[in-house]
């Protein structure tokens, strides 16, 4: 049992001991990867694109980029929704559509942006939006625009208007930061001068559950992002750790030690109704829902050393899914319900590897020997994970098929825990 608990407090000091050095508010993003085919879009400039804060075609065009599934063609010019174009045109330039536009100052000081997509190769209109906002919000509707041109293009819902979590620590404080899927509008959501881990978002994106040190041990914290409530939900003998949100955001997965040896409890959202679901003489941690709600997903070490097992969440029988690999942890679970992520120790470092629950066919997802804390994207397509090198972390971004990579560091600083938000409605 000794040998049992050194394994698990081994995963634990891995994911918190980092030295942290001053980080810088804004993410810097650098893209390392590509889809394997690529669609040619053509982006003309706006017009009026001078009356908002920010150039809402650079937004347009290095969301698309990031994605790694589309190869930029610069316009040129100006075009606007309004203004008639030959197709031909631009099938010569390689283009097989076309973005153009136009931004508006309303008399209320709203910025009105409206927008086309055009398909060249049949000579159709694919798309078209009028979005209105206050000026500080021109980047939410650049990323807006940018998710319907990649929906349309790809037929899967786009991921830029959507939020991420993660901890930064500056000096002595410790912050949990909220900012815009490329790194960009951070927000503060918690100062503090206590750990903060594992940030879990609310399904309808205006919460997000944590694991608080301020109290001088692990505490599970909900707070509201609109309103800065927070709520106590875990605050029991022992370690109250690794919260997780049922589909519905009815109930709260964690992990606590007080009855001795942590186990995998479900709460209600707000702290009440305690349940056990697992009681073994191992260690049980890091619950996850399945997509469905109806199964939980958790690490333990009942077999030896840390895997990953699947059970019903009204508790029961615990059937193990991970084989590969002596030390398989953090699970995650896609939103389809299709592909389990997880971080695994093999040949000395940490990687991040993704199984498809439907053919057991694993990958490998990243190769830097230290990743941690991995996050699926709401439309499943990528996965988000802490890394870096030295005394220096970074949050990566790489596509499910691990064709398309980029990471979001700071120029000075350590970012850490992301959690990736869900689709706003």
């Amino acid at each position: 049992m000794a040998s049992l608990l050194r394994t698990f407090f081994s995963v634990i000091l891995f994911l918190l001991s980092v030295m942290f050095t001053p980080a810088q508010a804004q993410l810097r993003v650098e893209i390392s990867g590509v889809g394997a085919s690529q669609i040619p879009v053509a982006i003309a400039s706006f017009a009026n694109e001078a009356m908002a804060p920010q150039q809402v075609t650079a937004i347009i065009r290095a969301d698309l980029e990031r994605s790694g599934f589309f190869k930029i063609i610069d316009a040129g010019r100006v075009i606007t929704e309004e203004t008639p174009v030959n197709h031909a045109e631009w099938r010569s330039k390689g283009a097989d559509a076309l973005v153009v536009g136009s931004v508006q100052r309303l008399s209320d000081g709203r910025v009105e942006v409206r927008y086309r997509l055009l398909d060249t190769i049949k000579s159709v209109s694919l798309s078209g939006l009028t979005l209105t906002g206050q000026p500080q919000r021109t980047r939410l509707l650049g990323h807006q625009i940018a998710d319907d041109i990649y929906e349309k293009l790809t037929g899967v819902r786009g991921i830029f208007a959507t939020r991420m979590a993660y901890v930064t620590r500056a000096g002595r404080e410790y912050r949990l930061e909220v900012a815009d899927a490329d790194g960009d509008s951070v927000q503060v959501a918690l100062r503090s001068n206590e750990p903060i881990i594992s940030p879990a978002w609310s399904p309808d994106g205006t919460k997000v559950a944590y694991v608080s040190f301020e109290h001088k041990k692990p505490v599970v914290i909900v707070q509201n992002l609109v309103t800065r409530q927070r709520t106590v939900v875990a605050n029991y003998k022992g370690s109250n750790s690794a919260p997780s949100w049922s589909p519905d955001g009815s109930r709260i997965a964690l992990a606590l030690s007080r009855d001795g040896l942590t186990q995998v409890y479900v709460t209600n959202a707000d702290g009440s109704g305690l349940r056990r679901l697992t009681n073994t003489y191992g260690i049980e941690t890091e619950p996850r829902f399945s997509a469905d709600g109806q199964s939980i997903y958790f690490t333990s070490d009942r077999s030896g050393g840390p895997q990953i097992y699947r059970m019903s969440v009204h508790g029961g029988h615990a059937e193990r899914i991970t084989f590969k690999g002596s030390y398989n942890i953090s699970p995650r679970v896609s939103p389809d319900g299709k592909t389990l992520a997880y971080i695994s120790r093999r040949e000395g470092g940490f990687n991040l590897y993704a199984l498809d629950l439907t053919n057991g066919q694993e990958l490998r997802l990243s190769d830097e020997g230290r990743a941690e804390s991995p996050s699926f994207s709401p439309n499943g397509k990528y996965l988000m994970y802490a890394t870096g090198s030295g005394r220096r972390g970074a949050l990566a971004v790489v596509s499910v098929d691990g064709r398309v990579k980029h990471r979001l560091t700071t120029r000075a600083g350590d970012i850490r825990e992301p959690s990736w938000g869900p689709f706003m409605k």
